[in-house]
């Protein structure tokens, strides 16, 4: 849907002054909301797995971006209802081409923004370390790796657009001859190859840009190496395409097969890839909210067996019990989770707690691969401050 617009608007730009541009656009433009359809089912399968399996961190992602995470919806029927008037006034219009190109470019616009959003909250739900400092959509936008896996996905989606249009014009049922005087059948074939061609050598530059920017704590072999195997794969359709490229008319479309085949392996992968990053990079944050929800329920079930307990019975607030609701969720003794390990602080503060206390308050940015820790100024007291200090210093 996404690539069938941005090539429908471009050949309809070219097709202001070529007819036979113009003639391609609308055939184009006759698959966009077919398309339309399809992507709009199939797509509700995944969010719903999504929420299946991440309620939590994808409803807490949805909250921070508020307003334009709601505003996808009335964006998306905008954005089909013009499709609508555009795919049915090419014959009013086509006296009248730049009117036409400019009904298109609305919908392409929110189709270029949709995906923003989509992966803003994707990218934002793997991090809640990121919840307290995020801003809004904006500062969640602005986020690493979300820019490089929207580039990425947009050369994903020209490819696929590429290779279904190769296949659209290809059909020995379809009336090319009819339809187009200037260019022939082996022109439009090898434009559509060359787009599928230069766009998957670009998802070869986007990758690794993709890898290298997410945040360490998601990485893992079993990851890195699903990822590395659908990068090896792709490469062998990458080279079927340049043979296609490069072929003669007659001989043109022979590897169509094993290229969508392979491409849909390497889809299989990286899929996985990202499912696989996604579960590693939360699974620090389930385990502490599975241990807080625990501790919770045992309160909820301890005040139901002493009902005549007294109800203001002040509880005491120690070091512990500070970690536990604070800190433990990003932090461990001897290990690294999402923050240093505690082991690391002591060998940094064990002589100037003062300065622990000023880190807690207000920290920084020290060393990369690690995410930007939250401040907690006003969130803990001075006296509680004095507490936790003590205590991550005298943690055994």
């Amino acid at each position: 849907m996404v690539g069938g617009t941005l090539l429908c608007l471009f050949f309809e730009f070219l097709g202001i002054k070529n007819d036979d541009y113009f003639k391609l656009s609308k055939e184009i433009a006759a698959t966009i909301t077919v398309n339309k359809s399809l992507a709009i089912v199939m797509g509700v399968a995944p969010l719903l797995i999504i929420n299946t399996l991440y309620t939590k961190f994808f409803y807490s992602a949805n909250a921070l971006t508020g307003l334009v995470w709601i505003m996808v919806i009335p964006l998306v029927t905008i954005a089909l209802l013009v499709l609508y008037l555009h795919k049915y006034t090419y014959e009013k219009l086509e006296n009248n081409r730049p009117l036409h190109v400019a009904i298109l470019t609305l919908p392409m616009a929110i189709f270029l923004f949709i995906p923003l959003v989509f992966l803003t909250n994707i990218n934002l739900m793997l991090f809640p370390d990121k919840w307290s400092v995020v801003g809004g959509f904006v500062d969640a936008l602005l986020l690493p790796n979300v820019f490089p896996r929207y580039f990425h996905f947009f050369n994903a989606s020209l490819t696929v657009t590429a290779l279904f249009l190769f296949y659209w014009v290809s059909r020995k049922t379809y009336p090319f001859e009819e339809n187009f005087k200037k260019y022939s059948r082996f022109d439009f074939q090898k434009r559509f190859y060359s787009i599928a061609f230069a766009c998957s050598i670009a998802q070869f530059l986007f990758g690794p840009v993709i890898l290298f920017t997410l945040p360490n704590q998601g990485l893992g072999m079993d990851m890195i190496l699903t990822i590395l195997t659908g990068a090896g794969i792709a490469i062998i359709p990458t080279w079927y395409l340049w043979k296609e490229v490069t072929a003669k008319s007659e001989e043109i479309g022979k590897y169509f097969t094993r290229i969508a085949v392979l491409l849909s392996l390497t889809v299989v992968f990286m899929g996985t890839g990202r499912h696989l990053y996604r579960a590693n990079a939360l699974a620090p944050h389930r385990a502490a909210m599975a241990k807080n929800t625990e501790a919770y329920l045992a309160q909820v079930a301890e005040a139901k067996n002493n009902p005549n307990a007294k109800k203001d019975e002040v509880v005491e607030v120690t070091g512990a019990s500070i970690w536990d609701t604070k800190c433990s969720v990003c932090h461990a003794k001897d290990k690294k989770l999402v923050g240093s390990p505690v082991t690391e602080m002591q060998q940094i503060y064990a002589s100037d707690k003062s300065a622990l206390i000023k880190w807690i308050k207000a920290p920084g940015k020290k060393r990369e691969g690690y995410p930007q820790m939250p401040g907690f100024e006003g969130q803990i007291s001075d006296a509680d401050l004095e507490k936790l200090a003590d205590f991550i210093l005298e943690m055994k």
